[in-house]
């Protein structure tokens, strides 16, 4: 990889384009949600409203070093993940830091941020922070792995690690999309997905209907915001690297949009649609479905 400055000014104008774009599109999930449950739900601009406020305010409680850094390593997952895999395809402006080899980066920044969050929950005191960090990581462990074996089939599939060049390899039409070249990867990496961004059936470590502790109370003020606005760009950053390795990436925004909103909405009716895994349910569906699959997927190619 080159490093150009001129690809700073570029990179931070699709940070600011992701960043809006996923308030926009967590609030409209919001009200999706809220009308099936016969409710009219929070403003569109809610989110707004809350990120602004809550960088506004400052706290005295100390917990320890990690414990504030742990939002940190949150937010530097969700950021690294967009910054370094190109956005939008054949665009020099929007190419952002790709290089050979990115594949391999973007991975790490996925689980990145679990990691930092699980340090900082153990330095919280808390006395259930070790029984959630637990929980938390053996589940997001195992709906990593069918995605790695996704991963590592398309890879053999397009002898490359480069997500520009898997990009590249599925233009042409629509069935060049992995999705129709190598289904069996797609689907185990869109079961992976479902359990990656902690949507229903599998948000029993978040749970936010019924366990009033855990990050959103734990932290506060600026921390809080740190993560609220991870959780806006961490998903979208996510949803850009399923776009781009499965279903032929975008090459303009009116498209990026689309596919982004389609590739969420799978989660999110998913979720409207099942009741809840507990944890050990959880594992074991990945185990007996998504994992199988994904190393089917291995063979075959």
């Amino acid at each position: 990889m080159q490093f150009e400055w001129i690809q700073i000014p570029y990179a931070l104008l699709t940070l600011f384009i992701i960043l809006n774009y996923g308030l926009l599109l967590n609030a409209f999930v919001a009200k999706i949600g809220a009308r099936v449950g016969r409710r009219i739900g929070i403003p569109i601009y809610q989110n707004y409203i809350d990120l602004i406020k809550n960088y506004g305010l400052r706290s005295s409680i100390t917990h320890g070093v990690m414990f504030y850094l742990a939002p940190v390593f949150r937010l530097t997952g969700g950021v690294g993940l967009i910054l370094f895999v190109p956005t939008i395809y054949g665009s020099v402006m929007f190419s952002n830091f790709s290089f050979a080899g990115d594949l391999i980066l973007a991975l790490y920044f996925i689980f990145f941020g679990t990691l930092g969050m699980a340090l900082g929950a153990a330095e919280s005191g808390h006395p259930h922070a070790a029984i959630g960090v637990s929980r938390g990581l053996s589940q997001v462990t195992m709906a990593e792995l069918p995605l790695a074996l996704a991963v590592f089939s398309i890879a053999l599939q397009y002898n490359t690690l480069s997500v520009t060049e898997i990009v590249a390899a599925q233009q042409g039409g629509v069935l060049n999309w992995t999705l129709f070249t190598n289904p069996l990867a797609v689907t185990a990496a869109m079961l992976s997905f479902l359990g990656s961004v902690m949507r229903p059936p599998f948000d029993v470590v978040l749970a936010p209907q019924e366990i009033p502790i855990g990050p959103p109370t734990e932290y506060h003020s600026s921390y809080l915001a740190l993560m609220q606005t991870n959780r806006v760009i961490y998903p979208v950053a996510k949803m850009v690297i399923f776009m781009n390795l499965f279903f032929g990436g975008a090459d303009n925004w009116p498209v990026f949009f689309l596919k982004i909103f389609l590739i969420y909405m799978f989660a999110v009716f998913i979720g409207v649609v099942f009741p809840r895994f507990r944890v050990e349910q959880s594992i074991r569906w990945f185990l007996i479905w998504a994992v199988p699959i994904g190393i089917l997927a291995v063979l075959v190619v």
